[in-house]
């Protein structure tokens, strides 16, 4: 039901919502006890997460080893809190934003074959990269499940339950879900991403 008010109303309630949901993503990463990090490693290459706020993004670069950043979020999302694509490239860190709205959208098929490409291409240098949107739970869970697709050819629902071992909040709804089956289809037939669109 909430899923479906959400739909109705579109773009308008990510943004009216933004702020809101992102409190409540600070709050849960507060709470003693929170089994709720703001990123969790999923393997040598891939970090899934939150906003790179300001004052964590030095600790990406310094501690993680990211030199690439996927950020799933639209514009209006990271212009006050996160990095510009400028001042990434200053500490070294290639940006590639793929704006999809939050709470309803949905990535592109060709925005996914273009996430993974990047990914793919910094896993190739040994580097990190930090896939996220607002809350790693949703925009950035879906990248990163196509990445484990793409890397393993393995199926969705197995690149799901690998990421739910190690970040359970996730969530993958069922338009995320044909998105990613579509992609599995993509990979398995070894035809690019960006044609099926």
């Amino acid at each position: 039901m909430a899923a479906a008010a959400l739909a109705a109303l579109g773009p308008g309630a990510a943004r009216v919502l933004f702020y809101p949901t992102l409190l409540y993503t600070l709050v849960r990463e507060w709470l003693p006890g929170s089994q709720r990090p703001w990123f969790s490693r999923v393997d040598r290459s891939v970090l899934l997460g939150a906003l790179p706020l300001r004052g964590r993004s030095r600790q990406l670069v310094e501690e993680q080893n990211v030199r690439g950043v996927v950020t799933m979020n639209e514009e209006y999302e990271t212009r006050f809190l996160c990095y510009s694509s400028e001042e990434w490239a200053e500490m070294g860190v290639e940006q590639l934003r793929l704006s999809t709205v939050d709470l309803t959208g949905v990535p592109s098929l060709e925005n996914l074959h273009k996430g993974v490409e990047f990914v793919m291409k910094h896993r190739a240098s040994g580097n990190s990269v930090y896939v996220h949107c607002k809350a790693g739970r949703f925009r950035s869970a879906t990248m990163v499940a196509a990445y484990l697709i793409q890397l393993h050819h393995c199926t969705p629902q197995q690149a799901i339950a690998t990421i739910l071992k190690i970040r359970p909040h996730i969530i993958i709804r069922e338009k995320q879900m044909k998105l990613l089956e579509d992609f599995h289809t993509c990979v398995t037939a070894g035809t690019p991403a960006h044609i099926n669109k």
